[in-house]
This record gives structure tokens, sequence and C-alpha cells, in this order.
């Protein structure tokens, strides 16, 4: 993530170089932002990340030489401190589903306003996730459709305490921070910190990644969501 007093360094790639002159013009309204590297490809995306050590990608989907799914995974080995916007015109559960298990830290539609892209900029530079609620839901909805493909005893979670464990759950079916803390009788801080665990002691880069794991290792099932 980037430090509060840097400016976050965010790489462009899309295929399409009038869409990487658009947001480029569109970040440079925000003095807080600098534009280090664009790619035109995913293979140039992977390449150029290694210098340029972007806080922040925002990456197409559709790409000659190696797609934005694909190129996310190769990018985040080689990365690992950068985090992944996807930037598409596309809404399907596939692409949302395969970006987050390549590591992408969110989801942003082209037809997005300058101010959106802005704030989601910071929002993922900051370390948090970005998806919009209908997303999210939309990724849970899938996740509890699929058979399990996991198994419950993943050791990852046998680190959780049965709090932790119980705000896991909560998580995977789509509740909010104040949400949970309604759904526990506890303070939004008290959740936050268990949230802050939860994340450490699985290796989630963030509460998506979470959710992902929670379906895949069984500790949520589609009943009882």
């Amino acid at each position: 993530r980037a430090p509060m007093s840097e400016r976050v360094r965010v790489m462009l790639v899309d295929d399409d170089e009038l869409m990487r002159k658009g947001l480029a013009a569109v970040l440079s309204s925000d003095e807080r932002i600098e534009v280090v590297a664009e790619a035109g490809n995913g293979r140039q995306a992977v390449q150029r990340a290694r210098h340029a050590r972007p806080h922040v990608v925002l990456m197409d989907v559709r790409m000659p030489e190696l797609d934005g799914i694909a190129a996310t995974r190769e990018l985040i080995a080689g990365a690992p401190e950068a985090r992944v916007v996807i930037l598409t015109t596309f809404e399907e559960e596939d692409y949302i589903l395969g970006a987050l298990r390549a590591g992408a830290s969110g989801f942003l539609l082209k037809r997005s306003s300058p101010e959106q892209l802005i704030a989601a900029i910071h929002t993922v530079a900051a370390g948090d996730a970005l998806l919009s609620p209908s997303v999210t839901r939309r990724v849970i909805d899938r996740m509890a459709a699929q058979p399990l493909v996991g198994d419950a005893a993943d050791p990852r979670l046998e680190e959780l305490t049965p709090r932790e464990r119980e705000v896991l759950e909560l998580i995977a079916q789509g509740l909010s921070n104040p949400e949970i803390a309604a759904a526990l009788t506890v303070e939004e801080t008290t959740v936050k910190t268990h949230v802050k665990r939860v994340l450490l002691k699985t290796g989630a880069r963030d509460r998506v990644h979470a959710v992902i794991l929670a379906y895949e290792s069984g500790i949520v099932t589609p009943g009882r969501t």
C-alpha cells in the first residue's frame, strides 16, 4: 500500500492507446496520483511493473499476448506490493471471479466517472478492496452456487479463534463491518480488529479474498447464506 505522505504510483494497462491517454488525463487532475508507467498488453505490464514499482495497476481484461487475468497473476508474483484493479466494460461473473482468484483487489467499470476512478485508486492504495455491493453480492452468489473445491480442514482456518471464524462467516455472507457489529452486539472498532486478524491469519489480501477462502474451504456453504 502507498504511504500516506507519498503520491500513489499508478500503472495503466490497456491495448487501446486512446483509453490510456484518457485515464492518464483524468488521473493527472489529482496531485496525489502519479502515472509512472503504461503498457499496451499483459506481457509488457508484467515486465514494466518490476521497474516502475506501482502501488496500483489499472488492468484491462481483453488484451493481446497475455490477458488481464493471467497478467494479474504474473504481475503480483513479480511485484507483490502492487494492487491490481481490473478495468473493464464487462460485468460477467467469470471475469470477476477469475480476476479475484488471480489476486486482483478490485473491479471497476470503464464507464465509471472520473471521480469514481480517482476514489478507487485511493481506496485500493490504502489497502482496501474495491467492489461495489452488487459485485460483491454476485461473487458471493456465484461462489455459493458452485460445488466446494476445498476442504474444511484448511490449515489457515485452524489459526482462527471461534469469534474470528464467526466474523469470517459473516463477511462471507456479504455483511459490512457495521452489520457485523450489530449481529454480534459489539463495537465496530472491535469488528475491524477481528477482520484485520482474520486477513493476517489467513493470508488473504483483503476481505474479498477472505470470502473466496471461506467458500472454497467449506466454512460457509450455500444453504447458510
